[in-house]
C-alpha cells in the first residue's frame, strides 16, 4: 500500500513533510538538531499522536549522535535537556512520552553493554528506526482488526486525520478504511473539515484522494444532518490518549460526534495502537487538554477571519467510554468493560507481523 510518509530517517538528517502546507503545496524540511525537532513538532509540521511518537525518537537519537560529550556519563546528563525539550511540546498525546521511554531505556541498556560512544549512538540511532518500522507494522495489524467491522458499502465516518501522515505507515482510523476498501467494501468516506486547523479538509480529503477512495467533504456542523441520514454505517477515529476506563481523548469535536452516532444508532469505533493507552490514570478527567494559540481560531492561513475578540482553541475533547463501541488495536479489539479488555491487551505478547 503506497502512501505519503510524514517523517523519514536519512544519512543527511530526519526529514519532515510540512502538513502544515498540504495540499497546495509539498515541501519537505531536514532536521539536524533535536530542538528543530521540538519545534517542529510545536509548529504541527508533523502532528498526529504516533508519528508525534516516531519524531520524538528520531529527535532523541539526534541528540545523542550529535553530542559532543565525551563519556557516557556525560551523554547521559545531556539527556536531561534533551528529553524535556522533546516531551514538553504536546501535552496529551501519550505517543510522545511513550516513545521517549522507550528510547531512554535503550540508552541505558546500551550504556550497560559497552562505554563505546559510538556504539551506542549507532544503537540509538537503530532503535529510533526500529520505532518508525513497527508503527508501519502496528498500522496493518490495527487495520486488520477493524476492517471487519466496517460495513460492506456505504459510507463512514472518520475525524481529523488518523492516516498515514498522522503515523507514519498506512494510519490508524485511515488504516481500517484502506484494508476494508482494498477487501473489496464498498465504503464512502464522509470528511468533516475539522476546524479550526482543518485537518480533515486538508490531508484525510488529500490522502482518500490520492488512494481514489471515494470521498465528500462536509463542514463541522453538517455531522448531525448525516448521521441522522441513516446512511452511515459506521465512525471510525483515532486517539491521542486513552483512559484505563475507555475514556479516550481525540481531536475537538468527536465527543459531539461520538454523541450524535449513540442518538442516530451509528457505531463509533476508536483506532489506536496500544501505546496510546495511558492505563495509569482512571478516567479521561485526568487527561491534559493542549491549549492552542487562539489565532489559530480567529485567523486562517494567516488573514484574520474575526474581530478582535477573545477566542479559545482546545484541541481536544474526551469521548466518554460509553459512547465508544469497540477499540481496535494491534494486539486485537478492546469491548466494555474497557477497564479488563484493555489491561489485557496492553499485557498481551500477540506478536505483530513486519510492515509490508
Amino acid at each position: 500500500m503506497d502512501v505519503a510518509q510524514p517523517i523519514e530517517w536519512t544519512d543527511h538528517g530526519v526529514v519532515m513533510l510540512d502538513q502544515r502546507r498540504l495540499p497546495s503545496e509539498e515541501i519537505s524540511y531536514t532536521y539536524t538538531d533535536y530542538r528543530e525537532v521540538a519545534k517542529a513538532i510545536r509548529e504541527m509540521v508533523i502532528r498526529g499522536a504516533p508519528a508525534i511518537g516516531v519524531a520524538a525518537a528520531m529527535g532523541f537519537a539526534l541528540g545523542v549522535l550529535h553530542s559532543t560529550a565525551e563519556s557516557v556519563e556525560a551523554l547521559r546528563a545531556e539527556l536531561g535537556q534533551i528529553c524535556p525539550t522533546l516531551s514538553q511540546t504536546r501535552p496529551t498525546a501519550v505517543d510522545l512520552r511513550w516513545a521517549l521511554d522507550r528510547m531512554c531505556s535503550r540508552f541505558s541498556e546500551l550504556a550497560a553493554e559497552t562505554s563505546d560512544l559510538a556504539k551506542i549512538k549507532q544503537g540509538v540511532v537503530e532503535e529510533a528506526k526500529k520505532v518508525h518500522l513497527e508503527k508501519r507494522a502496528i498500522d496493518e495489524a490495527i487495520g486488520r482488526f477493524g476492517a471487519e467491522f466496517m460495513p460492506r458499502e456505504g459510507q463512514v465516518m472518520t475525524q481529523c486525520n488518523a492516516g498515514a501522515l498522522a503515523t507514519g505507515g498506512i494510519g490508524t482510523a485511515l488504516g481500517v478504511i484502506r484494508v476494508a476498501y482494498e477487501q473489496g467494501r464498498r465504503l464512502h468516506v464522509l470528511v468533516p473539515e475539522t476546524r479550526p486547523y482543518l485537518q480533515g479538509a486538508r490531508l484525510t480529503a488529500w490522502e482518500l484522494h490520492q488512494d481514489g477512495i471515494p470521498l465528500t467533504l462536509i463542514t463541522d456542523n453538517m455531522v448531525g444532518h448525516f448521521l441522522k441520514s441513516g446512511k452511515v454505517g459506521a465512525i471510525v477515529t483515532g486517539a491521542d490518549r486513552i483512559a484505563a476506563n475507555g475514556d479516550t481523548a481525540n481531536k475537538i469535536g468527536t465527543y459531539q460526534m461520538a454523541v450524535l452516532a449513540k442518538e442516530n444508532k451509528v457505531p463509533f469505533y476508536i483506532a489506536a495502537p496500544v501505546s496510546t493507552f495511558d492505563l495509569s490514570i482512571s478516567d479521561g478527567e485526568h487527561i491534559p487538554i493542549e491549549e492552542r494559540s487562539a489565532t489559530e481560531v480567529t485567523h486562517l492561513q494567516g488573514v484574520r477571519i474575526a474581530p478582535d475578540v477573545q477566542a479559545a482553541h482546545p484541541a481536544f475533547d474526551v469521548t466518554p467510554a460509553k459512547y465508544i463501541a469497540a477499540i481496535f488495536t494491534e494486539r486485537g479489539v478492546a469491548r466494555a468493560p474497557y477497564k479488563e479488555s484493555l489491561a489485557a491487551l496492553a499485557q498481551s505478547s500477540r506478536p505483530i507481523a513486519a510492515a509490508r
